[in-house]
């Protein structure tokens, strides 16, 4: 046999081989033919256990970092959310801080209403004091707020019906009303139906200069809002008395405005802006915790990046096994040429073999993913402690988004691995194969 009788055909067109079965390889029935053979290399033949190790090591690697990649996506979300949550417990979606003291607060309101994206708007007095107790002190913001007014911009997390007249207790002190966040009022051992006192500054001239002037309050009730910062430094009191407190007029020190939709607060904010002018200072509840919201951000990328390392591990292991395969089945490879299989097609055989590998993975991760992130969202399988943690349970949010990103991720991976040993089989020459073989 000559040297050029051995030269495979490749035009690829049709290639007919002698006997019984007469199989063609053309190329409208090349997808089905690189199919089967793909099919045919995921099954472990004799000799080839190792290979069909790595293969299934690689399957079990994708399938970790896939399912880790969606629980720990899904918990920080859920983290996220039920911060932003809390933190729109206290914080209105707009503040609107006068440069100036506002001597009609009323009419600054009107002004706002009419503006779209403005639901409500509620006038507030905030203040640093010190608050007093039997067992302590400690320094807080206090927040002169009308309830009825600021129950409708803040989400109703705070009853802040405890502090009408109409709802307030008898106490034989006749001191107005307090709020008390929970971490407040265990550092100064105040209890509902206790007095404390508030100190606050610019009070009367003496001999020795100002005297902080003291008034004193009764604890009406204690909220929780989840967030450690608001709970441990936040104090709220009717706005007549916190201004009669304070010994202000009837001026305030900020407007609380609430949106129709959060996400629009920015666009709100700067609607607010040039409706009012100079004079005013317009911040969105984006604007005011933009680092915090940041460095979640920042966070969920970097544990991204972090566990999809695991991929690119199993990925380097779907590699690694494609590498021996064709070098295992080198010989096998150069009929197939020989046959007329064309470069290409040898080339998508070994992709569509590393690629049905990490898609077996993907789907087992993914589906053990969403179905851990159930669990964890229905049973507390991991309790937080509540005096480190504002939540003593993980929360779970589980965005369609995230899940895609993950898949879209891990298969981009598992393709980028399979492209050398699918390049180095569609190079390998048959005659050289077959004849030192």
């Amino acid at each position: 046999m000559s040297a050029d009788s051995c030269q495979p055909r490749t035009s690829g067109v049709s290639v007919r081989t002698d006997g019984p079965d007469k199989r063609r390889f053309s190329r409208g029935g090349s997808r089905g033919f690189e199919g089967f053979v793909a099919w045919r290399l995921l099954r472990a033949g004799r000799g080839q256990a190792f290979i069909s190790l790595m293969s299934l090591l690689s399957v079990t690697g994708v399938a970790v970092g896939v399912m880790a990649l969606v629980v720990v996506i899904a918990v920080m979300a859920g983290f996220e959310a039920d911060l932003k949550e809390r933190l729109l417990s206290l914080q209105a979606h707009v503040v609107v801080t006068p440069v100036e003291t506002v001597k009609d607060p009323a009419a600054l309101m009107a002004r706002l209403d009419p503006l779209e994206g403005v639901v409500a708007a509620a006038p507030v007095v905030e203040k640093q004091v010190m608050l007093r107790a039997a067992e302590g002190a400690a320094g807080v913001v206090l927040r002169g707020v009308d309830p009825s007014q600021t129950a409708a911009v803040l989400d109703g997390r705070i009853d802040f019906g405890a502090l009408s007249p109409s709802r307030t207790p008898d106490n034989a002190s006749g001191a107005p009303p307090l709020l008390l966040g929970a971490e407040l009022a265990r550092q100064l051992g105040a209890l509902v139906g206790d007095r404390v006192f508030l100190v606050a500054p610019g009070g009367m001239l003496s001999p020795i200069g100002h005297v902080p002037s003291m008034r004193p309050f009764y604890v009406a009730g204690i909220f929780t809002s989840g967030v450690y910062l608001y709970d441990g430094a936040t104090a709220f009191a009717n706005l007549a008395d916190a201004r009669q407190a304070l010994r202000m007029t009837d001026s305030i020190t900020a407007v609380q405005v609430r949106v129709a939709d959060i996400y629009q607060a920015e666009r709100v904010a700067e609607a607010i802006s040039e409706a009012l002018g100079a004079g005013f200072q317009v911040r969105s509840w984006m604007e005011t915790n933009r680092s915090l919201f940041s460095a979640l951000r920042l966070e969920r990328v970097a544990m991204f990046v972090i566990l999809a390392l695991i991929v690119l591990v199993a990925a380097m292991n779907i590699a690694s096994a494609l590498i021996m395969t064709v070098v295992e089945k080198a010989k096998d490879i150069a009929i197939l040429k020989t046959l007329g299989a064309t470069d290409k097609a040898i080339g998508r055989i070994f992709i569509r073999n590393g690629v049905a590998i990490g898609t077996l993975g993907i789907v087992i991760g993914t589906a053990a993913g969403l179905g851990l992130c159930g669990l964890l969202s229905h049973y507390d399988f991991i309790r937080l402690p509540g005096e480190i943690f504002y939540v003593t349970r993980l929360p779970v949010r589980l965005a369609l988004i995230d899940v895609v990103a993950i898949a879209g991720a891990a298969l981009a991976i598992t393709l980028g691995a399979t492209l050398y040993p699918a390049r180095q089989a569609a190079r390998l020459n048959p005659v050289e194969t077959i004849r030192h073989g």
